[in-house]
């Protein structure tokens, strides 16, 4: 089939294929692009720092200043840990003091080993927070107003203490190895506070993403409700948050003690406020559920920076709070600002669609010469489990005869002869079924959307075979999910080959797929052998339709939105080789399947239009048409108006069925032939269709087609 291609001018088509708004929305898409306004920022400082004064960023100040920066994130990362559990500790710089406090007098005058008296300190910080903890997790107080007491009372029983020890206090003086190497040592260059904190922060943000108490305490954060009717006991991580924040907390008092072997009033003023800047600044929301200990560690870095690097280079104090402050003002206004509409501008770059040519459009008038002429072959079809079944996508036939077929309700039914009305729940799956396809073993092999690829044995057990396969680096978005696998076969050496519609788009928006008209499609292999899945090719155009040559030596893929089928090679000298083996089709392709005669079946979803090519052409067409219009009014290929086709090995189109009324099978999707019939799925159908074929052999089934005779 060739035809003249009306091609738009490459100016345009180059435009609308690099379009900047893809990139936008993948890159917004992910967690940590949060981080990179406070990182660019931390960079700007940090630069104007060692412009202003170049001795700033020498190795030896760096060391210097990276110890007393630790100290200060350890309360910052305590913060931040209460913010995501949806609350917030005022009390941080107090319990800073009181640590401080406790580790110089067990060791200065108790005289407790180092070991204990840090392990006895690290206690004492979990201790109070666990009282902030039990006040707001189990007793239900607010965090703001707990902690703020919280504050007052634990300041005022450090002022008590430190004035009626002040004697003691003023002759401490530690004479240990220990204790030496916590204030002054080296690991790797860098000072033992600052080493620490980079082993923590890391182990912290590991705990945080990616185990169930991480995940609690972020869903705490987000809706308390929410979480309780999860079956979270929220107050219990509430508690273990607040006290975590205490320890934490003390660690960084520890360092600090280390550091200076003294104890004054002002320890620790003001530490919450500056702790509370930072987290804001590193972007932590203030409403909870969302963070990480990385931007926590950012947000002090900037802070820190703002505070010591401008007073070492001479401003007033209250000129660097001024601007402390005012930094703190932008990035709240940003967070509110970002959280209310950045669902908005991933909606509107979501879609980027790009110029796709069509060529002329097959002749399929009635009476034509073309095998493609419609017809009415479907008028007699034969309806089989009337209003048993609800969009039965593919249907496969069994040795048996009895029809498998999966439903939107994620189960898998099967029917069987001779008529074919009793309707049995074969498997319980979930998602959305869609290719199947028997084993040599007479497993069911089930494509289901949003979930892999699953194995359903003959007593009807599940098991899922995978649900990822190998990553596209070149994308910005990990592709190693499957969206939406679709069909499937099965090679002789077992390998099950299968196709991935699209990995940007969920079943619930596929829609959006053809308006992009990209390739975000991909064919997959699951070596079951191994266990192993991986991309064999992707670029794909909603790939769809997958059947094994007869011989076994290629794949052919249907493209949907492309209105073609492409042949991958399995063997041969055109081996890992995709080519365009049937071009310019008259509809969108969706199943193939073999023929009896050595030839392939192929359904066609829809059909084209002369308005659905036009826009096409036109990417901007279809993006006032996603923006403006319904759903159910966009352009679309006609998908009440589907149809059959038999193609052989040279790629002709041999003979056509069409339902020109759209009565007995407006919507075809798939179709199996078995023992001289025809069976017919369609997504949007509420029956199975079958038609005979007298030409056929009344002998042949596709598992002998496969594996041989039984």
């Amino acid at each position: 089939m060739t035809a003249h291609i009306e091609q738009a001018p490459l100016v345009r088509r180059v435009f609308w294929r690099l379009a900047p708004t893809r990139l936008f929305a993948d890159l917004i898409s992910k967690s940590w692009m949060e981080s990179v306004i406070p990182f660019v920022l931390f960079v700007g400082i940090f630069t104007y720092l060692y412009i202003a004064n170049p001795a700033f960023g020498t190795i030896g100040n760096l060391q210097s200043i990276s110890a007393s920066f630790s100290e200060f994130a350890f309360p910052a990362i305590a913060v931040g840990l209460t913010l995501i559990s949806g609350g917030i500790d005022l009390s941080v710089g107090a319990i800073f003091a009181l640590v401080d406090f406790a580790v110089l007098f067990m060791i200065g005058v108790w005289g407790l080993p180092t070991w204990l008296a840090i392990l006895l300190a690290i206690a004492l910080g979990g201790v109070i927070g666990a009282i902030n903890g039990f006040l707001i997790g189990f007793m239900k107080t607010r965090p703001v107003l707990t902690t703020l007491v919280a504050l007052i009372i634990y300041r005022s029983i450090f002022n008590l203490i430190t004035l009626n020890y002040s004697e003691e206090l003023a002759v401490i003086y530690i004479e240990d190895p220990t204790w030496n190497f916590i204030a002054t040592g080296r690991i790797l260059g860098a000072p033992v506070s600052a080493a620490t904190l980079v082993i923590f922060a890391v182990v912290a943000h590991v705990i945080l993403r990616n185990t169930k108490l991480g995940w609690r305490v972020a869903a705490v954060g987000s809706s308390k409700k929410a979480a309780r009717h999860a079956g979270i006991n929220y107050p219990l991580v509430l508690f273990l948050t607040y006290c975590g924040a205490g320890m934490v907390t003390a660690l960084g008092a520890i360092f600090y003690a280390a550091r200076l072997g003294s104890v004054a009033g002002p320890t620790g003023q003001g530490l919450e406020i500056q702790a509370l800047s930072a987290v804001v600044v590193g972007g932590i929301s203030l409403a909870g559920g969302r963070g990480t200990v990385a931007r926590a560690v950012l947000g002090a870095a900037i802070v820190f920076l703002i505070q010591n690097g401008l007073t070492n280079i001479g401003l007033p104090g209250y000129f660097t709070a001024g601007i402390l402050g005012f930094v703190v003002i932008l990035a709240v206004g940003a967070d509110i600002r970002w959280e209310k509409n950045k669902g908005k501008a991933i909606e509107k770059t979501l879609v980027n669609p790009i110029v796709f040519s069509f060529a002329s459009t097959p002749d399929t008038s009635p009476g034509s010469q073309s095998p493609l002429a419609l017809n009415d072959r479907l008028k007699d079809a034969e309806g089989l489990a009337v209003g048993l079944i609800e969009g039965p996508e593919d249907v496969v036939v069994d040795r048996l005869g009895r029809i498998y077929t999966g439903e939107r309700q994620g189960r898998i039914i099967r029917f069987s002869p001779p008529y074919f009305n009793e309707r049995e729940v074969f498997a319980r799956i979930g998602g959305r079924p869609l290719g199947l396809v028997f084993d040599k073993d007479e497993n069911l092999i089930v494509c289901v959307a949003g979930m892999g690829l699953f194995q359903v044995d003959q007593q009807g057990k599940v098991e899922k075979l995978t649900d990822r396969t190998t990553r596209n680096w070149l994308s910005i978005l990990d592709n190693s999910r499957l969206r939406m696998a679709d069909d499937l076969d099965i090679a002789p050496d077992g390998k099950i080959y299968f196709s991935d519609a699209t990995d940007r788009f969920d079943l619930h928006d596929w829609t959006y797929d053809s308006l992009e008209g990209r390739g975000n499609g991909r064919l997959c292999v699951y070596d079951p052998a191994t266990k192993k899945t991986r991309t064999i090719s992707h670029g794909l155009n909603f790939a769809n339709g997958i059947c094994l040559a007869h011989d076994g030596r290629s794949v052919f893929v249907a493209e949907t939105w492309a209105a073609r089928v492409r042949r991958y090679w399995l063997e041969g000298p055109k081996k890992g080789k995709l080519e365009v083996f049937l071009d310019n089709l008259a509809g969108v392709p969706d199943n193939i399947n073999r023929a009896s005669d050595g030839t392939y079946w192929m359904a066609f979803a829809g059909m084209r239009s002369p308005m659905y090519d036009i826009s096409m052409r036109h990417p901007g067409v279809r993006l006032r048409m996603l923006k403006q219009l319904p759903r159910d009014e966009w352009l679309f290929p006609s998908m009440n108006h589907g149809c059959l086709v038999k193609f052989d090995e040279s790629g002709r189109i041999l003979e056509s069925y069409w339902d020109k009324k759209a009565e007995k099978h407006p919507m075809l999707t798939s179709m199996r032939e078995h023992k001289g019939y025809l069976y017919l799925g369609g997504l949007e159908n509420n029956r199975i269709g079958r038609i005979q074929l007298p030409d056929a052999d009344q002998n042949w089934t596709a598992h002998d087609s496969y594996w041989g005779k039984s």
